[in-house]
């Protein structure tokens, strides 16, 4: 018995001694990798691939390496940066959209080049229309976009998306059935949600007393010069076909103009049309009421006891932002790496803690904190969610007139646009006068 219990002992050292030895090439032994690929607790990812199975995010930080590592040679392993792998891929994505080291938060751009040697160059839009124009216009080379929904399937329509390869995405099985194969990218072949939302009113009970339960309160005279509006068209006309009881995806030229009339009206009432500038104007008071993104309510509710938040009667738009790689991306690989990494439970619940939108991952729950999972703002029960419609891309022809119709709104309609060109060319007269009388004085003084 005695000599069976130094044999064992004995086993055990040896065990323990190789398991120190091969501690630095742990990530490649605990899964399959290809050549350059990182794989953790099992996981198969291909070249320029990365997995990590999700673990409790510490203040500042993650874990990492799984629930139940918290000291010896596979913490050490974890700890230790990846070399670099000098390469670095560009990332478009809307402002204040992920954690980056402030308020607490961990960075998790960061933490993405310290887990795999991937650097990364954040770069940020406001609108999708704005994103749209740099990927048309050319001369940039971004290997990870996030635009929303109507862009994704617009972006597909026209070829400008390359197809996912999921060998490198496994973490995609975290990706909530709801929110697989939308109809915005039928088969999920382009895209991997990041964040979703529904869209509604915030409003300042300073000065609105009354409880606000529809979009209409956004024509109310009352609130004249204290109105915001989206700096977008999608969103802003979205809002007045609502109020007219029309589809938001509908091809009908007629719907377009009256919704495009309604807006109009509305103009003199708005303080302005802005998009990230919405919470300043609301939290100095400069603007009462106006329409945004759930997330960013949340955040707004939580930060003024005077600002509620109420998705109104007529329904709304229920929006996704995905993540999508460019047809014209240097870096393929390293973009689904980086996809990936934001679909580990633990990273996305610890980003969506700072970004303060909906994780379409309920394991991502799991790290987030207790009150922003139960608030109604963030996720509307089913109810509201049924009244809700998600955006789709329209017809070249649609897209053309909403175009034309939502910068006639922002003129002023035809009649003010003209009033405009006739001011211009007044003033381009008097200055080709003024020009030409300065040239005739200066030969007869010269004469």
């Amino acid at each position: 018995m005695k000599k069976y219990h130094l044999n064992c002992n004995l086993f055990m050292v040896v065990c323990l001694t190789l398991c120190l030895w091969l501690a630095p090439v742990q990530p490649l032994l605990a899964g399959e990798a290809a050549s350059g690929g990182f794989a953790v607790q099992g996981s198969k990812a291909a070249s320029g691939g990365f997995v990590a199975q999700g673990s409790k995010a510490t203040p500042g930080g993650f874990v990492g390496a799984g629930k139940q590592a918290a000291s010896g040679a596979a913490a050490s392993a974890e700890n230790t940066a990846a070399p670099d792998r000098g390469v670095t891929i560009n990332v478009y994505n809307w402002g204040e959209y992920i954690a980056n080291g402030t308020d607490g938060s961990p960075d998790v751009n960061e933490e993405f080049t310290r887990r795999t040697g991937i650097r990364v160059n954040y770069t940020t839009f406001d609108s999708n229309e704005a994103l749209y124009s740099k990927l048309v216009g050319g001369g940039a080379d971004y290997d990870v976009i996030i635009p929303s929904d109507y862009m994704v399937s617009k972006l597909i329509d026209e070829n400008m998306l390359a197809e996912l390869d999921f060998s490198n995405i496994p973490n995609f099985r975290y990706i909530d059935e709801r929110f697989q194969d939308p109809d915005y990218d039928p088969g999920s072949r382009y895209s991997v949600p990041y964040t979703w939302g529904v869209v509604g009113l915030f409003y300042n009970t300073d000065y609105i007393e009354e409880e606000i339960t529809s979009w209409s309160a956004l024509w109310d005279d009352r609130y004249a010069g204290k109105i915001l509006m989206f700096d977008n068209p999608r969103d802003s006309f979205a809002i007045a076909q609502l109020l007219l009881g029309q589809s938001l995806n509908t091809t009908d030229e007629n719907d377009w103009a009256e919704a495009a009339a309604l807006l109009k009206q509305q103009k003199p009432l708005v303080q302005a049309y802005v998009m990230d500038r919405i919470f300043d104007k609301m939290e100095s008071s400069e603007a009462w009421i106006a329409p945004y993104y759930s997330g960013d309510a949340a955040i707004l509710v939580e930060n003024s006891d005077s600002i509620r938040f109420v998705v109104p009667e007529e329904g709304t738009n229920y929006f996704v932002d995905a993540m999508c790689i460019p047809a014209t991306s240097s870096h393929k690989e390293e973009a689904e790496a980086y996809i990936n990494f934001l679909c580990d439970p633990e990273i996305a619940g610890a980003n969506m803690n700072y970004v303060g939108y909906s994780t379409p991952e309920s394991a991502a729950k799991e790290y987030m904190d207790e009150e922003m999972v139960e608030n109604p703002v963030y996720y509307p029960d089913e109810e509201i969610l049924e009244r809700t419609e998600v955006f789709v891309n329209l017809p070249e022809s649609t897209s053309k007139l909403v175009d034309h119709l939502w910068a006639e709104v922002k003129m002023g309609g035809p009649g003010e646009s003209m009033v405009l060109v006739a001011i211009i060319l007044g003033f381009l007269a008097v200055y080709i006068a003024i020009l030409v009388y300065k040239r005739q004085k200066r030969k007869r003084e010269l004469t």
